[in-house]
């Protein structure tokens, strides 16, 4: 009887996402619940078969798998993908997206982790090898009937019809195994990805603002805006920023308005530089314009600092994190600024930077400084803290029922707040403002949501402007549109259409979201594919909006020929040239803490995410001059990581201690005989008003080994 007892108190665990699923869903999700059975089993098989030390392991990662998943869901509403490892297993990832304990669904973290704790101290001996064969086949044998149910309720989203551990393998396989979705190196390409169109019938002459100002707010969707939601077919029930609807009321508004991927650097990107970002997690693009100067200089800012704007940049958090220190003086940006820049805050900051209220009051002063100027400028803003884990109080997050959309509403005040201030200055004179958002976190309901942006335009001549503009748009298109209305000429390799133009015909669009690539065609079909080879086709008006009536499976090669074009629209910016220079630094001097707290938000360097090809060489070289330092010194520290697990096998020299004035430099190079991909650089220091100045730090790739 004990014996059977202590097996339940060890399935417990196993079984937790399965009947969460069911207090949540009940069994409307009928191939997501037998995923979690299937995967449970599985599980409860290996941990049943170890002896506690194992079975501890096993259930740890298992229980930490399905938290952090829950908790990306919530997020961002997908499942983690293999390439996510960096995110899922990077101790100093979870710390700071779970900061303060502020989970999305804490009684699951707190059941399946104290269910884990008593399932790994029950003095339990392992099952015998023939639990072991038995269990392995009945889950083998469920995988293969969920596989069939898969199929008929394909319609639903990734997390609806997949355990998080499930969709990660799958995701995992699927790309070098599965005849369906295997990737050929180059794809023919429709005209529409592979030019600028500007047919459309202009809607005015050239624009009269002298001056253009992008904001993007972090993660934000159409569904907030009421207008916009009801115009897309989508019901009420999710918090409606109201605020910001009642001051873009004399904007023009665009309902049909694609994000094409998770994660800033990706937004950000396509907003400037006129291209699709990547629809992989992939090396981003961004990244990759540092050894394609040519390209880089045909994105937006750096083809209106040539023209005589000052261009300038502006985010809520640091720079540091994702390459933006490079990135955005790469595409342009004379003045880029970060957090630090924000030297006069009201509010305590949170785990990734300032707060809306304080950014949004810091923008209205940068921009107030830009008008006394007599130069044109553009500037563009970046809002953080509608950023997991979101920066609301613990009474703010009661008051709405959850932390994202307590933090939306603060938002909505902020950024309602910047619009009225907007007009009182009279900045809506003389300049075009484009607000958007770099991403979409989604939200329950539809994972094409996951997809769905936000845009509202200000312009001095709105009169000449529809209210709603009709057609299907995306942060592809932002910077065709801001040059059209400018009346500037177009760089040759820029796409992307104008949103100051009426088009008659449909065009190609693209996102990858949700862990699902959908895609609209020139002929009004919409397609919906993932890598396991399922993908639904159907007659719809655009590539967002509820799924056509008529959504039939598509043929069998429809997933391999659409991620192929996918693929080929990724590896726009690879030259083929055999060498590759990456610049992580120019002389900037960086404040150091006065304490280490972890790598990832104290990393000095945003050498981060890199992907090297199998049979390269990396070469790297990085100079340090100590500016200020304590009496003792200080001491540098590298870490290198490959998804976030540390790199053990490339030997490099260690920094030697330094004191103020003194100048180190190591050099180190080590080959690939493998690809690598989400290679990571962590350069941290600490001291008590300590600062090093950053001469170079150089990552050259030599693809030509071998």
């Amino acid at each position: 009887m004990k014996r059977v007892l202590f097996s339940i108190l060890v399935a417990i665990p196993c079984f937790i996402p399965a009947i969460w699923r069911i207090l949540n869903h009940a069994f409307a999700e009928p191939a997501g619940l037998l995923s979690d059975i299937c995967a449970g089993l599985v599980i409860f098989v290996l941990v049943r078969q170890s002896p506690r030390w194992l079975r501890a392991g096993f259930l740890l990662l298992w229980s930490l798998f399905q938290a952090v998943s829950q908790e990306l869901l919530a997020a961002v509403q997908r499942l983690p993908s293999w390439q996510d490892v960096h995110y899922l297993f990077d101790p100093t990832f979870v710390e700071n997206t779970t900061a303060g304990f502020h989970l999305a669904a804490p009684v699951f973290v707190i059941f399946i982790g104290f269910s884990t704790i008593v399932a790994s101290l029950i003095p339990l001996k392992p099952a015998g090898r023939t639990h072991l064969m038995v269990g392995l086949v009945s889950g083998l044998l469920l995988f293969v009937i969920q596989g069939r149910i898969n199929t008929v309720y394909d319609m639903q989203s990734i997390a609806s019809r997949y355990n998080p551990l499930h969709w990660f393998i799958t995701d995992a396989v699927s790309k070098p195994f599965s005849p369906h979705v295997r990737e050929p190196a180059v794809a023919e390409l429709p005209k529409t990805l592979r030019e600028l169109d500007l047919e459309g019938k202009a809607l005015l002459t050239k624009g009269k603002a002298k001056n253009v100002l992008i904001v993007t707010l972090e993660g934000i969707s159409g569904i907030y805006i009421p207008e916009i939601r009801e115009k897309m077919q989508v019901p009420g029930g999710i918090y409606q920023m109201e605020g910001l609807a009642d001051n873009i009321r004399d904007a023009m508004l665009v309902p049909d308005f694609v994000t094409h991927s998770h994660q800033t650097i990706r937004g950000l990107y396509a907003i400037h530089c006129g291209d699709f970002s990547k629809f992989s997690y992939e090396m981003p693009k961004a990244m990759e314009l540092q050894t394609h100067p040519e390209r880089a200089a045909e994105c937006l800012p750096a083809q209106m600092a040539a023209r005589g704007w000052e261009t300038h940049y502006l985010q809520g958090a640091g720079l540091q994190f994702m390459n933006k220190d490079r990135a955005m003086p790469a595409m342009g940006f004379q003045e880029v600024h970060g957090v630090e820049w924000f030297t006069d805050r009201s509010q305590t900051d949170f785990i990734w930077g300032t707060t809306d209220e304080d950014f949004f009051r810091g923008a209205r002063k940068y921009i107030n400084t830009l008008q006394k100027k007599d130069k044109p400028w553009l500037l563009s803003l970046l809002t953080v803290a509608t950023h997991q884990p979101f920066a609301a109080s613990d009474e703010q997050a009661r008051n709405y029922g959850s932390r994202k959309i307590a933090t939306v509403a603060l938002l909505d005040d902020a950024v309602s707040w910047f619009i009225q201030g907007l007009r009182e200055d009279g900045v809506l004179n003389d300049t075009l403002v484009i607000i958007t958002s770099d991403e979409s976190h989604g939200a329950e309901g539809a994972d094409w949501y996951s997809s769905w942006g936000f845009v509202a335009i200000f312009a001095p001549e709105q009169q000449l402007l529809p209210r709603i503009k009709e057609g299907t748009y995306g942060l592809v298109d932002i910077e065709a549109s801001v040059l059209d209305y400018l009346g500037l000429p177009m760089p040759p390799s820029i796409i992307g259409r104008s949103l100051f133009r009426d088009y008659n015909k449909p065009r190609e669009m693209i996102s990858y979201t949700s862990s699902k690539l959908r895609w609209y065609t020139e002929k009004g079909l919409r397609y919906e594919c993932s890598r396991d080879g399922n993908c639904r086709v159907g007659k719809s008006a655009g590539i967002l909006g509820p799924p056509p009536e008529v959504f039939q499976q598509g043929d069998r090669h429809a997933a391999g020929r659409l991620f192929a074009m996918a693929a080929t629209l990724d590896h726009k910016l690879s030259s083929g040239k055999r060498f590759q220079v990456l610049q992580f630094a120019d002389g900037e001097i960086r404040q150091l803490p006065e304490k280490i707290r972890n790598e990832w938000t104290d990393n000095l360097i945003g050498a981060q995410y890199l992907d090297f090809p199998a049979n390269s060489k990396v070469r790297v070289d990085i100079r340090i001059q100590a500016i200020r330092a304590p009496e003792s010194g200080i001491q540098m520290k590298l870490t290198l990581r490959v998804f976030e697990h540390k790199v053990e096998h490339i030997a490099y020299p260690p920094f030697p201690l330094l004191h103020a004035g003194e100048e180190t430099r190591i050099q180190f190079a080590f080959d690939n005989p493998k690809a690598l991909q989400s290679f990571s650089f962590h350069l941290v220091g600490e001291g008590k008003d300590a600062a090093i100045q950053l001469q170079k730090f150089e990552v050259r790739i030599d693809r030509g080994r071998g």
